[in-house]
């Protein structure tokens, strides 16, 4: 059976990851792997697993084919570099680094070993959103995440929340720009607004962030000649085409993570370890992505809005 390791179980492994692994265990042998014992024993009863691992060492010395890393952002290239020398292929959560440059090595580091490298952009495989997707050309992309005044700093937002608004938006564009216009706004080194417009010769596509909005909401739309579709919060689609508008929400059985695209994630990734299918985040997109939010905040910087 394929074994995968788990590295890291903190809260984005346990809510998002944990649940739908659980439910593979016939097609999977996981593996858990923390240094905190109390908690590896704690999900280890919890879901079921059967095999665990205290350090990335132990992890890797019983050879799995592939491994997730779920640890803080700071660490992913030291970990990210150490499984791919020794020829396991990787999945990491968002921002593979906060370093652009350093995320361009590691997929070429993947490359050369011939091996994976899948970055965490659940946004794209939430069923709504790749729905949406498929009513291409696209003339005009909007994709826009707001929060209810909260206060963080410019650079960690730009690579924590930033990245999915990005990449959702590049997704849907369906091309490559030609060319980017960047705005920030922050008050006290912490983000209010960033903004990236991406142009290409035939649409344009906006990607928001809004800190200060009010609302907690998460919205994309395409729009061209055959109407105009609208993803809301991951939960509803909806078209506009010629004075009627359709609207169609999730059955209420649908899991969450389903809905939110991480179990169709985590699937396709399998599906890529197994030769079944290309890299599911191609990894040409991936840095695209990086650089753009790397470029967001070289202009916060320039601006002197980051302390």
């Amino acid at each position: 059976m394929l074994k995968i390791g788990v590295l890291g179980l903190g809260n984005i492994a346990q809510k998002a990851y944990l649940p739908v692994m659980a439910q593979l265990q016939d097609q999977v042998d996981w593996v858990l792997c923390t240094r905190n014992v109390a908690k590896l024993k704690n999900l280890q009863q919890k879901f079921g697993f059967a095999h665990t691992a205290a350090d990335l060492d132990d992890l890797l010395a019983q050879q799995p084919t592939a491994i997730f890393i779920h640890t803080p952002t700071p660490t992913h290239a030291t970990y990210i570099e150490k499984c791919l020398r020794a020829g396991v292929h990787v999945y990491v959560d968002k921002p593979v680094s906060a370093n652009a440059a350093e995320v361009k090595r590691l997929y070429q580091l993947a490359a050369q070993q011939g091996l994976l490298l899948t970055a965490g952009f659940n946004r794209r495989f939430a069923p709504f959103n790749a729905k949406l997707q498929e009513r291409q050309p696209a003339q005009t992309v909007l994709v826009q995440k707001n929060r209810i005044a909260t206060a963080q700093p410019v650079p960690f937002v730009l690579f924590d929340l930033m990245p999915h608004v990005v990449d959702t938006a590049l997704f849907l564009l369906g091309q490559t720009p030609t060319h980017y216009h960047y705005r920030v706004l922050a008050q006290d080194g912490l983000l209010q607004q960033a903004s990236v417009v991406l142009e290409t010769p035939t649409a344009t596509a906006y990607a928001l962030l809004n800190m200060q909005a009010g609302a907690n909401s998460e919205t994309a739309e395409l729009q061209n000649p055959q109407g105009i579709a609208q993803v809301t919060d991951l939960a509803t689609y909806s078209v506009q085409a010629n004075g009627v508008t359709t609207q169609q929400v999730f059955p209420d059985w649908t899991p969450n993570l389903e809905r939110r695209g991480f179990a169709p994630l985590i699937r396709a990734f399998i599906a890529a370890v197994q030769g079944q299918q290309v890299n599911p985040v191609s990894p040409a997109s991936s840095i695209l992505t990086h650089e753009v939010c790397q470029n967001l905040l070289a202009y916060a910087q320039k601006n002197k809005l980051t302390k």
